[in-house]
C-alpha cells in the first residue's frame, strides 16, 4: 500500500497535539452527541459493537440505524466539513463542520432529527471525560480547526487500512476496526476464544465490554498525560510478564499506568517504513499477549 495520494503528498501529515488539542476537545464531544443516538437507536450487540462509528472515503459514518419503518445514517465529512443525515424516505439535511459550541452543535442535530421525524432522547452528559458538562450546557468546546481535522481524518484512513490486514491474519473471532466515540479510538481487538474472570466492581459497560479474554491494540489522538497521538496495545485480562515482554518497535514502550504498550505516532511517520513498523507493534504485542496467556495460535491463525 503506497504512502502516497494521488497528488504525491505524504498520507502521514505532523498533526502535534498541541496545534489542535481545543478542536479535538469539541470535535470528540460533537461525536458523542451523534455516537448517542446510534447508542439508542440500535440494538445491544456483544461488547457494544453497535455503537463505533466506521471510517468512510469521506469521514466516518454511523451506517445505517433503524427508525420506525426505515432507517438513518449519520456521516461525518471530514473533506468538505458538514455533517449528513440522510433517511431511508430520501430526505436529507446537511450541518456545516464550523467553530460553534457544543451546546449549539447538538441543539442543531437534535434539530436535524426532529425535522425529519425521528424523535429520539439521549442521556447528554459525556462519557469517558473527565469534568463533564451535559452537551446543552457546553458553550466552552466552540473550536473547530478544518485543516487539523482533515489531517486527523488522513491518519485514520491509513491506520484503518493498516489495522484491517493485521485483523485479516486471525480466524478467531475479531472485532471489526471500528472508532469509539466514547474513548475516540480506533481500534480492533481479538479474542481468544475463553470467558474472562469476573472484574470486581466493574460496572455494566465494563463487564460487556470485557466478559471475554482479549488482545486489543489501536490508534488513540492523546490526551491526559499522553501528549501526543499513539498506537496502543494492551491485553484484558493482562497474564504475567506481558509488560516485560520484548516489544517491536523499539521505540514502543509499556505504560505502567495504562498497563498499555504505546508507540508514538511520530516514532512511525519518521520510519523508513511506517506500515511495517506498525505492523511490528501490532504482531508483536499480540504475540506477547497470545504466548503468555497460551492462546490457541494454530486454531486462531491463519
Amino acid at each position: 500500500m503506497s504512502l502516497q495520494n494521488p497528488a504525491g503528498q505524504n498520507r502521514l501529515p505532523a498533526l502535534p497535539f498541541e496545534s489542535w488539542q481545543d478542536t479535538l476537545a469539541t470535535l470528540h464531544l460533537w461525536t458523542q452527541v451523534v455516537g448517542k443516538v446510534r447508542l439508542t437507536l440500535t440494538p445491544l450487540v456483544n461488547h457494544w459493537w453497535n455503537v463505533p462509528f466506521y471510517l468512510t472515503a469521506r469521514g466516518m459514518t454511523t451506517s445505517a440505524m433503524p427508525y420506525d419503518s426505515g432507517t438513518i445514517e449519520a456521516q461525518f465529512d471530514f473533506i468538505d466539513h458538514k455533517l449528513i443525515v440522510e433517511t431511508s424516505n430520501g430526505p436529507s439535511i446537511a450541518i456545516a463542520l464550523a467553530p460553534q459550541s457544543v451546546a449549539g452543535f447538538h441543539q442543531q442535530f437534535m434539530a436535524a432529527l426532529a425535522e425529519l421525524g425521528v424523535t429520539v432522547k439521549i442521556w447528554t452528559m459525556p462519557c469517558e471525560l473527565p469534568n463533564p458538562i451535559r452537551f446543552e450546557d457546553d458553550q466552552i468546546h466552540a473550536s473547530y480547526d478544518r485543516e487539523a481535522v482533515h489531517q486527523f481524518w488522513r491518519i485514520l484512513t491509513w491506520v484503518d487500512q493498516v489495522l484491517k490486514e493485521f485483523r485479516a491474519g486471525f480466524i478467531g473471532k475479531v472485532s471489526p476496526v471500528h472508532f469509539f466515540w466514547g474513548s475516540f479510538d480506533l481500534a480492533v481487538t481479538r479474542f481468544s476464544g475463553r470467558t474472562a474472570p469476573e472484574r470486581p466492581g466493574a460496572d455494566s459497560i465494563t463487564r460487556e465490554a470485557y466478559s471475554h479474554e482479549v488482545s486489543s491494540a489501536g490508534f488513540w489522538a492523546g490526551g491526559g498525560e499522553i501528549k501526543c497521538p499513539a498506537f496502543y496495545s494492551y491485553s484484558a485480562p493482562e497474564p504475567a510478564g506481558f509488560a516485560e515482554y520484548k516489544i517491536q518497535p523499539p521505540a514502543a514502550y509499556y505504560h505502567p499506568q495504562m498497563k498499555e504498550f504505546l508507540l508514538s505516532y511520530d516514532e512511525v511517520r519518521a520510519a523508513p517504513d511506517p506500515k511495517a513498523a506498525l505492523m511490528s507493534f501490532l504482531q508483536s504485542t499480540y504475540d506477547a499477549a497470545a504466548e503468555l496467556a497460551k492462546w490457541d495460535r494454530r486454531n486462531l491463525e491463519r
